[in-house]
């Protein structure tokens, strides 16, 4: 009986493994394009900016006739003019006061808007009892009141916080409404069968779930009391910006009129970006849960 030798199978050359970059390069490599594309991003979104800002440069200069340029002097002329405002501590103590004002007729309207939206979306008689009255009012311009609260209140400080205070009370006050009612049921039936009382269930469930809705509300009623207080101070006031811009006008100091008007610009989108931030901040907890899944 003869046996029969077989060979064993060759093992498989190895294969050698390509020479990789290391770590530190790769990850340098990766910050320099997210950089590169971060700076391509910005660059374009502030393109048409900059493009404007260069057309009101030239445009005075070279297309607008000279009487025209009197009446809309370019871009060095307002910066320029801006700087001697700045240096004389003139801008400051405007910007000051109009943020004052501002701020606690904005601060008054959050809180209370809020605080009243919520009640208003949770319990439904509330709703129905006072809706007639907040329609009412919501379709009421704002500035055609401003005579109302000057004779009431006088031509200080307070008529133009109050004024403040109701031209960004609706916004903050419907999206606070909007944002409960849109709350997921499940959400809230999942929280009560957990046994949650109806202040945790407004602190864990409902409060986080309207956080969007409700600063979108904010960001309106921001710009609206900015610009409802520079109408305001334009009418009666001794400081502010819009006292600021309406004086020059009326003093023809044409530059310093716009060097007002490019502050309140300014102004709008700070307040804008860090009402942004603060969503972002109140928020995270979407952006945990959405990166988990």
């Amino acid at each position: 009986m003869s046996t029969v030798l077989t060979r064993p199978p060759e093992a498989p050359a190895a294969v050698k493994p390509s020479p990789a970059l290391p770590s530190a390069e790769r990850q340098k490599g990766g910050k320099r394009s997210y950089a590169a594309h971060q700076a391509a991003r910005a660059g374009w979104k502030s393109l048409a900016v900059v493009l404007f800002l260069a057309l009101w440069e030239v445009g005075p200069l070279h297309l607008a006739s000279p009487s025209t340029r009197v009446f809309l002097p370019p871009l060095h002329e307002v910066l320029a003019a801006g700087g001697r405002l700045v240096e004389a501590g003139q801008l400051q103590s405007h910007l000051q006061a109009s943020l004052t004002r501002s701020v606690s007729g904005f601060g008054i309207a959050v809180v209370s808007a809020v605080v009243l939206g919520l009640l208003i979306a949770w319990y439904g008689w509330l709703n129905s009892f006072l809706n007639p009255l907040l329609e009412l009012f919501r379709n009421t311009a704002t500035l055609a009141l401003l005579p109302v609260f000057t004779l009431l209140l006088g031509i200080g400080e307070e008529s133009k916080i109050t004024i403040v205070a109701y031209a960004a009370f609706f916004p903050v006050l419907l999206n606070t409404i909007a944002g409960v009612r849109t709350v997921d049921p499940l959400l809230i039936r999942a929280a009560k069968s957990l046994g949650l009382n109806s202040f945790r269930l407004f602190q864990k469930v409902i409060l986080p779930s309207a956080v969007p809705t409700i600063f979108t509300g904010i960001r309106m009623a921001g710009t609206s009391s900015i610009l409802v207080l520079i109408a305001a101070e334009m009418v009666g006031a001794k400081a502010g910006l819009g006292y600021l811009i309406v004086n020059s006008q009326m003093s023809f100091l044409i530059p310093d009129m716009y060097a007002g008007i490019l502050t309140v610009s300014v102004l709008g989108l700070a307040v804008n970006a860090l009402l942004v931030t603060l969503e972002r901040h109140f928020s995270r907890w979407r952006t945990a849960v959405g990166s988990s899944s």
